[in-house]
C-alpha cells in the first residue's frame, strides 16, 4: 500500500465520524421540521403552496454558498447572546454546516410527504371517518401508514442530497470526508480526491439500501424487513460515532489556515511547534479568506497565517499603500484596538499578489508592465483564482490600469496554473512564493503604479490567546525566520507533479532546512 493511501485510510475513522454525525443530525432535524409541514401542507391548500415554493426555493441556493452564509449570521446571532446572556456559541463548523444541510434536505421530504398524504384514496378516508376515528387517530393510523413508502421515498433522496452536500462543510470549519476531497484538489493529491469521493458515494450507497429496506417493510407491510433497515442505521451511525469518542475532545489550540498548498504547510509546522511544547493542536483546514479572519477574531480559531495586503484591503478596507513597512506597523496597531487580535509579526517572506503569463507568450506581445498588459488586454484572457475578481485587490489594478480583457475566468487555483501553462488563458492571478511559477517557466509582471499592497505573511492571535505564554514560546522561533526562497520550495515540494510530498512532510522538511525543528 503506497503512503499516500495508508495516510487516507488514517484519516479515514475521524473524518467518517464527524460526517456521518453531521449528515445523521441534518437528516433526522429536517424530519422533525418537514413532516408536521407536509402534514399541514396536505390539511390546508392556503399554506401548500408557500410550504413547497419555500423549500423548492433552498434549493436554487448553492449548497456551498448556503453553508458560508450562515457564518456571518450566526456570528451576528452569538455577539447578541453574549451581551445578553454573557454566553456565546461557535459559529463556526457544526452549527452552520447542521443549519445549512437541514434546509437542503427537506425538499424532497416536504414534497413526497405532502403528495402521499394526499395520495390516500378518499373512499378509505370516508371510511375511516364512518367507524368514529377523529382526525388525529386517521392521520396517525391510516394516512402516515398509507403514505410511508412515499415518504421512505423522500428519506431517501434527501440522505443521498446531504451525504454529498456534507462534503461542502469543510470550507465553514466542519471535518468532513470533504477534507480529503478539497485538500487534495490544492495539492493535486489525486490519491485523496478519489478517497474522498468514493467514502462519500460509498456511505450515500449503503445508507440508501438500508433505507430502501425500510421502505419496501412499509410498501409490503413487513416488519421484519423494516426493522432490518433500522437496526443496519443504527448499528452503522454508532460504530462510524466511536472514534468521536477520542477525536472528539477539545485540543487546546485550534490553528487555522486557508484552501492553498503553502497555508496547509505554515498550519502544520504551527500544530507540530504547539505540540512539542505540550499542547494540543487540532487544524481548521480550506477556510475563505473572510472566515479565517473572522473565525480568528471571535475566538473560534487560535491562531493562523494571513498577508499584510489581505488584511489591509479586505479587513481595514484600505485602498491606499503607504509602503511595506507602514503597511506592517499601520495593521499591526489597527487590529490590536479595533478587534484584540495579535500580529505577532512577519514571518519572513512576502507572498505578493502578481499578474503572471508564460515567459514566451509575454515576449511574443511584448508584455513586461502591467500597463503593457493593458495596452493588449482587449485580446487576452484572464484567469483568476476563485475569489481574485471579487477581492479589492482587483479593483484597485483594474482602476489603476484599465483593463479590458476579452473575457475572465475563474478556477481553483491548481486548475488556473494548468490553464495558463496549456494557453486557455493568458494571464492569471498568482502569488510571488508559488514555486510553480518558475517550473511552469511563467513571468510576473511589473506594477509600476504600485496599485497592489504588500503582501508579508504575519501570524496572527486571537484576542484570549494574545497572552498565552507556551503558544507565543511556540510561534515566535517563526518570525523573520522563513526567506521566500525557502517557501517556494516547500510550496513546490507539495503542488510538484511527481514525488510530491505530503504538506506534514513539507512542513518538517522546512522546519529542518530552517533549523527550527
Amino acid at each position: 500500500m503506497s503512503p499516500q493511501v495508508e495516510a487516507a485510510f488514517a484519516r479515514l475513522p475521524e473524518y467518517l465520524a464527524w460526517h456521518v454525525l453531521l449528515s445523521a443530525s441534518a437528516l433526522g432535524l429536517g424530519l422533525l421540521i418537514s413532516l408536521p409541514l407536509a402534514v399541514a401542507a396536505s390539511r390546508n391548500r392556503h399554506i401548500r403552496w408557500p410550504v413547497l415554493a419555500g423549500a423548492s426555493l433552498i434549493q436554487t441556493i448553492p449548497s456551498l454558498a448556503l453553508l458560508a452564509l450562515f457564518f456571518p449570521l450566526l456570528l451576528v446571532i452569538s455577539a447578541a447572546s453574549e451581551d445578553l446572556i454573557g454566553h456565546g456559541f461557535s459559529a463556526l463548523g457544526f452549527l452552520p454546516a447542521l443549519l445549512a444541510l437541514t434546509l437542503y434536505s427537506m425538499l424532497p421530504i416536504v414534497r413526497n410527504g405532502t403528495t402521499g398524504i394526499l395520495s390516500v384514496s378518499p373512499a378509505i378516508i370516508q371510511a375511516a371517518e364512518g367507524v368514529g376515528m377523529t382526525p388525529r387517530q386517521r392521520l396517525f393510523q391510516v394516512e402516515l401508514p398509507l403514505a410511508a413508502p412515499v415518504i421512505m421515498a423522500g428519506v431517501r433522496t434527501a440522505a443521498v442530497w446531504t451525504i454529498g452536500a456534507a462534503t461542502l462543510s469543510t470550507p465553514v470549519g466542519q471535518t468532513s470526508l470533504g477534507n480529503y476531497i478539497f485538500s487534495g484538489l490544492q495539492t493535486e493529491n489525486w490519491v485523496l480526491v478519489l478517497f474522498g469521493c468514493g467514502a462519500s458515494a460509498l456511505l450515500a450507497m449503503v445508507t440508501d439500501q438500508l433505507l430502501g429496506l425500510i421502505e419496501a417493510g412499509a410498501a409490503r407491510r413487513d416488519v421484519k424487513r423494516a426493522a432490518i433497515g433500522a437496526a443496519g442505521i443504527l448499528v452503522g451511525v454508532v460504530v462510524a460515532l466511536t472514534p468521536l469518542i477520542s477525536f472528539g475532545k477539545p485540543a487546546s489550540y485550534v490553528v487555522g489556515a486557508k484552501n492553498f498548498s503553502e497555508q496547509y504547510i505554515l498550519a502544520e509546522m504551527i500544530a507540530e511547534r504547539i505540540e512539542d511544547l505540550g499542547g494540543e493542536a487540532r487544524m481548521k483546514e480550506d477556510l475563505g479568506s473572510a472566515i479565517a479572519y473572522r473565525a480568528l477574531a471571535s475566538g473560534e480559531i487560535d491562531v493562523y497565517v494571513d498577508y499584510s495586503g489581505t488584511l489591509w484591503a479586505n479587513v481595514l478596507n484600505r485602498e491606499d499603500n503607504p509602503g511595506r513597512q507602514a503597511v506592517l506597523e499601520e495593521l499591526t496597531k489597527e487590529l490590536a484596538e479595533r478587534d484584540g487580535v495579535l500580529v505577532l509579526g512577519s514571518l519572513g517572506f512576502e507572498n505578493a499578489y502578481a499578474l503572471a503569463m508564460r515567459q514566451d507568450r509575454a515576449a511574443e506581445l511584448g508584455i513586461e508592465s502591467l500597463d503593457d498588459l493593458a495596452r493588449r488586454s482587449a485580446s487576452l484572457t484572464m484567469g483568476g483564482d476563485l475569489e481574485f475578481f471579487a477581492r479589492p485587490e482587483w479593483r484597485a489594478i483594474n482602476e489603476a490600469y484599465g483593463f479590458d480583457f476579452q473575457a475572465r475566468r475563474s478556477f481553483q487555483p491548481t486548475f488556473m496554473f494548468r490553464a495558463v501553462t496549456s494557453g486557455d488563458v493568458d494571464v492569471i492571478s498568482a502569488f510571488s512564493s508559488d514555486g510553480r511559477i518558475a517550473a511552469d517557466d511563467l513571468v510576473t509582471l511589473a506594477d509600476p503604479r504600485q496599485a497592489l499592497p504588500p503582501y508579508d505573511a504575519v501570524v496572527l492571535i486571537a484576542p484570549d490567546r494574545v497572552n498565552d505564554a507556551r503558544l507565543l514560546a511556540a510561534l515566535r522561533p517563526l518570525i523573520g525566520a522563513i526567506p521566500v526562497e525557502a517557501m517556494r520550495d516547500a510550496n513546490y515540494s507539495v503542488d510538484r507533479d511527481d514525488d510530491k510530498l505530503r504538506p506534514v512532510e513539507a512542513g518538517r522538511a522546512l522546519s529542518r532546512t530552517l533549523g527550527l525543528d
